[in-house]
């Protein structure tokens, strides 16, 4: 698998991790059933542009450890809100993805502490 096949695979996983948890959140918060509301729709189409267009996907762990913040401040902390609320539901209702994320997290903070040593 090559360096740009990798990326779109990290881009698309990264995607879907934002939609599972936006459409959790709405659904338990804002009665959504078929689809989101208009307000989480909104967010999460922000969302996925930004995705779309990161030029750190390659290298960056998660948004919140990129050296370029490209969500507006308003949209950061919806984000931020839809994390901390679907973050812990994750591990009941997609545990695959909690545990990846958990493992791609640790690994990360491995490789942070090893460069520092060097």
């Amino acid at each position: 698998m090559g360096k740009d096949e990798k990326v779109e695979r990290k881009r698309r996983r990264e995607a879907e991790v934002v939609s599972q948890m936006i459409t959790l959140r709405c659904h338990a918060l804002h009665g959504s059933r078929d689809g989101l509301c208009d307000e989480c729709a909104d967010l999460l189409d922000y969302a996925l542009a930004r995705i779309a267009r990161c030029p750190h996907m390659a290298t960056k762990t998660f948004c919140s450890q990129c050296p370029t913040h490209c969500y507006a401040p308003a949209r950061a902390e919806q984000i931020r809100e839809v994390m901390r609320w679907a973050g812990p539901r994750m591990l009941l209702h997609h545990p695959v993805m909690a545990i990846h994320h958990a493992l791609e997290t640790m690994a990360a903070a491995w490789r942070a502490r090893r460069a520092q040593a060097s």
